[in-house]
């Protein structure tokens, strides 16, 4: 009854935090950190930040992944699972409808949905601001930004940003293998055994290898969704903005859904509270209703799961390698540039299309920006924006 009860409580802290958690993951991150670490001490500063630093390390949705490894530290997977459930349902279920909506009216030339999109270039370029400052401060990492913009735009195929991005690590690896390395004598404590953190990386790596041969062998829609999916997941790095170009790759070239509808459902989803990667859901129910919604949810946070389950028993002893951490460092400056690239295309060629689009973008820009409105806010603005320029 006891374990129960943890779990109910877990749910309901982790749901009200997925219908507040506006912002995206720096914000929800403080969000945790208010809920978790201060109100309810459920760990401690030393804890939270080693587990928020793991998650940084890890490809997937960092601050989801942070909150899955407290349930876990609480109350062992079960509780992983009920907080990820509490925490990514809301904007799961309002993405899904949203999707059905714009199945159902057809309404993807609306002069709302356009106002959508150049709140998707205001969004993606406050993301690339803040994460310019923290990954790349040095000329070294600057520069392997500049690399991975130029060859992501040059070569845009499904598998520039895994090339870009195993490179951008090697190339970090040479660069700060010898940088200093703060140690610890504390040690985080978590309830899984390296036996089960094992199977979990090993079920991992097998989906990743076994999904593309699936999809060639059986040639079925809902295997190729997953497989997309959960490719999508496992690969990247800086959160959900950076799974943007990926998705896109992904799925507008192939025909799935059109650049109208791939660009209306991004501005959509910054309405939402929660993860970003739910965006995935939009795509999915677009694609195949609400049962493609759902199986889009599944396929792209799965790898979140296993690799944070199968992460955390060793942790103590990877967060020490400075090896490791060089590497880190060139995968986070790959990650701005081609965030960078994402933001010239798909997003900017599709959405800045005349002077008054920029005009508006620079409104909304400052809006968000310069005077710290709610991005709920700059949706709503930006909505009611698109429809009232479609008037002119």
């Amino acid at each position: 009854m006891n374990k129960l009860k943890i779990l109910l409580e877990i749910l309901i802290v982790s749901t009200r935090l997925g219908f507040t958690s506006f912002g995206g993951p720096v914000a929800h991150l403080g969000y945790f950190h208010t809920e978790y670490v201060r109100r309810r001490k459920w760990l401690d500063e030393k804890s939270y930040a080693d587990l928020v630093a793991l998650c940084q390390f890890l490809p997937g949705p960092a601050s989801s992944q942070v909150g899955i490894g407290i349930g876990v530290m609480r109350a062992g997977v079960i509780g992983g699972i009920v907080s990820f459930l509490g925490f990514t349902l809301p904007s799961v279920i309002a993405l899904i409808i949203f999707a059905l909506l714009l199945n159902s009216f057809g309404f993807t030339d609306a002069g709302w949905i356009h106002g959508l999109k150049i709140v998707a270039v205001v969004v993606v370029a406050h993301a690339i601001l803040g994460m310019a400052k923290n990954l790349t401060p040095d000329v070294k990492r600057k520069t392997i930004a500049l690399f991975a913009i130029v060859v992501t735009l040059l070569w845009q195929t499904a598998f520039t940003q895994v090339g870009v991005i195993l490179l951008a690590g090697f190339v970090g690896f040479l660069l700060y293998k010898h940088q200093t390395v703060e140690d610890s004598s504390d040690e985080v404590k978590f309830p899984l055994s390296h036996r089960f953190a094992v199977v979990c990386l090993t079920l991992f790596f097998g989906l990743l290898i076994a999904l593309p041969i699936m999809r060639e062998a059986t040639n079925l829609n809902w295997v190729a969704l997953f497989d997309s999916f959960y490719r999508a997941g496992s690969l990247v790095f800086g959160g959900g903005h950076v799974v943007l170009p990926l998705l896109e790759r992904e799925f507008v070239p192939a025909g799935w859904l059109t650049e109208e509808q791939f660009l209306a459902g991004y501005g959509a989803a910054q309405a939402v509270p929660g993860p970003l990667f739910t965006f995935a859901a939009y795509i999915g129910a677009v694609i195949n209703g609400w049962q493609g919604g759902l199986l889009a949810t599944v396929a792209i946070f799965l790898p979140a799961f296993l690799l944070i389950l199968g992460t955390l028993p060793f942790w103590n002893s990877l967060r020490r390698n400075r090896n490791v951490k060089g590497a880190l460092m060139g995968v986070n400056a790959a990650v701005v540039g081609i965030l960078i690239a994402a933001l010239y295309h798909p997003i900017w060629t599709s959405s800045i299309l005349s002077a008054v689009d920029f005009a508006f973008a620079a409104i909304l820009f400052s809006m968000l920006v310069f005077w710290k409105l709610p991005p709920w806010v700059i949706v709503l603005t930006g909505a009611l924006g698109g429809f009232l320029l479609s008037l002119l």
